[in-house]
């Protein structure tokens, strides 16, 4: 969004879960000694070479490590577009990383009307040592754009990013609008013109009304699926030709009890938007869709991350369940999903005060094995800080997995203060058996054509 903007515990969804247990040590990759603090961290790993990790945090922050998190090298990206917030990372199946941002291309921050008139990707082709001075796309001044999020494709080696337009940020006029655009990308090269793909559009003041939050996935037969949230609802869109069409009618996949604007005490703001994946490994629950968001269904002082799936290309959900396993009457906020697209395993990161009885807040990742069905919570975080209302903590962590590696990543405060933390977390640490069978790629891609095929032929739009 805009710039002003280990105890174990088991779960008792379908069943419990047996698990290991061996400490886990949280890194600090920032303390925000100078500049602006940091916040929003985003995280990728190199599918070539899983040592080689690189995170991101507002305003132009990037982490990078060669040997699997040991030691890291901060850095600030530089663009002639500027750099201005909202970082989003991604790594494509050759190693390279793409870093998403808004703009700042006068540099003068908040006294240019321009500054977010585009979203920017920086390309790394050396496991982000070095940066190109980026692309753009979205551009459409004097209409603003932001909180994007992308996703790569491995197949059809495009790079797909959705986002909110803003006819004008901030603004309460009912003539101006919010929508969720679409933009795609061959290997990050040249951007498509960007379409709108909502039905129903919000209003510019940034809070439930609006439409914001959308998160793209791509599914096991390249087909493209979205979500955002708006008005108390969250919404879902699918494209099976590469967004070149979407859904007549979006649908409605979930309620958001309280809508995704939300307040947490001693929390700058908070929000519940949702994030989408899609399980494209090569064990049994290949091709199911997940989501994960948090709201206050449970009252304003119970925060929930919920979470529902489908194995229907997003025509038919299950029932939510919740991913925190513990009683009433607390806060779990700001969730991210990741997959493993080796193992299918999923893990979700989330800020949590079951422990607390006040502002002091623990982190905590949750994770499933079996598609869904159950999960088991795990504190990741050594100490519990608490937050300061007066200063920004940003608008969500994140979450990287691959072939067995899981790196979280989160904010922190310490006396207002704010720290990008991380952990190099392994599957044996978890206790989670690893499933690293041999990807044969062109067999794969074999049967991803067939599948896009059989996908197109059935329509659904």
């Amino acid at each position: 969004m805009l710039f002003i903007r280990l105890n174990i515990y088991l779960l008792t969804m379908v069943g419990s879960i047996s698990i290991g247990f061996s400490q886990i040590k949280p890194i600090k990759l920032d303390g925000g000694e100078e500049g602006r603090a940091p916040s929003e961290p985003t995280v990728a790993i190199n599918p070539t070479n899983p040592n080689n990790i690189v995170a991101g945090a507002i305003l132009d922050k990037v982490y990078t490590t060669f040997d699997g998190g040991k030691t890291w090298e901060t850095s600030r990206l530089e663009s002639s577009y500027g750099v201005w917030g909202d970082p989003v990372l991604v790594a494509d199946h050759d190693g390279n990383f793409f870093y998403f941002h808004l703009s700042d291309p006068t540099g003068n921050n908040w006294q240019s009307e321009e500054i977010l008139d585009r979203i920017v990707v920086q390309k790394s082709e050396d496991g982000g040592k070095t940066w190109d001075d980026g692309n753009y796309f979205g551009m459409n001044h004097p209409k603003d754009q932001d909180k994007e999020w992308a996703v790569f494709d491995l197949f059809t080696e495009n790079l797909y990013a959705t986002w909110t337009q803003f006819d004008k940020y901030g603004s309460s006029d009912s003539e101006h609008k919010s929508n969720i655009l679409f933009s795609s990308s061959h290997k990050g090269k040249k951007w498509s013109k960007p379409v709108q793909i909502n039905k129903v559009s919000g209003d510019c003041v940034d809070g439930d009304q609006t439409t914001e939050g959308a998160v793209p996935a791509v599914g096991m037969s390249g087909q493209i699926f979205v979500t955002w949230a708006h008005d108390e609802k969250i919404y879902f869109d699918r494209s099976f030709d590469k967004g070149k069409t979407w859904l007549t009618n979006d649908l409605v996949i979930a309620e958001q009890s309280g809508g995704w604007d939300m307040d947490i005490p001693g929390i700058n703001r908070c929000n519940g938007m949702p994030v989408l994946v899609s399980d494209r490994s090569l064990y049994g629950n290949r091709g199911l869709i997940y989501m994960v968001w948090a709201d206050q269904r449970s009252g304003t002082d119970d925060t929930d991350i919920w979470f529902i799936k489908s194995s229907s290309n997003g025509d038919r959900w299950t029932q939510p369940i919740k991913i925190n396993s513990d009683g009433p009457g607390k806060h779990q906020f700001f969730p991210w999903m990741t997959i493993d697209p080796v193992s299918g395993n999923i893990y979700i990161v989330f800020y949590d005060r079951r422990n607390h009885e006040g502002l002091e807040t623990d982190v905590f990742m949750a994770y499933s094995t079996d598609g869904g069905d159950s999960f088991a919570n795990i504190k990741i975080s050594e100490t519990p800080f608490i937050p300061s209302k007066d200063v920004f903590f940003g608008d969500y962590t994140n979450i990287a997995a691959y072939n067995g590696i899981v790196v979280p990543i989160w904010t922190r405060m310490d006396n207002g203060q704010t720290s990008i933390m991380t952990a190099i977390i392994n599957d044996q640490e978890l206790g989670v058996e690893p499933r690293r069978l041999p990807i044969d790629e062109k067999k794969q891609k074999k049967q991803e054509k067939l599948e896009r095929k059989k996908a197109k032929k059935e329509g659904g739009d």
